[in-house]
């Protein structure tokens, strides 16, 4: 669930949209959000990529009901505050938060407070050591890199996540999905 959205299995297809205003600029952030959610789309995600952007995030939170998920990269600080300031779901990449100890504490929070998580891994940002091995990106690149942040989730015993790939390439994506449904149960 992301908020009273129900994602995966039989649930019907979840509409989301992302923002695209700085989230410090909160009237416009609102106003957004709101947009999108007046054209029919059922959650909306707003990039959080300060401890600024998450007081913002508190903010937008109070106006607007539709189920928000939190893009973060790097800062797992950034994850717990918007995690206390009621983020329906976090989307981070457990890879690059950093040492396991932090992601420990992202996933403590996220439970604590019945947080999804969505890892999301993209073609454009493949961690050097994947670069080394595959020269470009690819579906199996991808599906590595999502089975990597995978397994740090399980050995945290955190299964309430969903796993996003993207790549400029629709084949690739179409591909490194069809690779992953044969991995894992969450959603896709």
């Amino acid at each position: 669930m992301v908020g009273d959205v129900p994602v995966g299995g039989d649930a019907p297809i979840a509409v989301q949209s992302m923002t695209n205003t700085e989230t410090c600029d909160v009237p416009a952030t609102v106003a957004q959000v709101l947009a999108i959610a007046d054209a029919g789309a059922d959650i909306v995600r707003v990039s959080v990529p300060s401890l600024d952007a998450a007081e913002a995030f508190k903010s937008i939170r109070a106006q607007v009901s539709v189920p928000l998920v939190a893009d973060i990269h790097f800062d797992h600080k950034i994850a717990l505050k918007v995690a206390e300031y009621g983020v329906d779901c976090l989307r981070i990449n457990p890879g690059n938060i950093g040492r396991e100890e932090k992601v420990r504490e992202v996933i403590a929070a996220c439970r604590d407070r019945g947080i999804p998580i969505r890892v999301g891994v993209n073609a454009g940002s493949l961690g050097k050591e994947l670069m080394r091995k595959y020269p470009e990106p690819t579906a199996e690149a991808l599906v590595e890199s999502a089975m990597r942040n995978v397994d740090i989730l399980d050995r945290h015993n955190y299964p309430d996540f969903k796993v996003s790939v993207k790549a400029s390439e629709v084949f690739m994506a179409v591909e490194a999905y069809r690779l992953l449904s044969t991995k894992i149960d969450q959603p896709l």
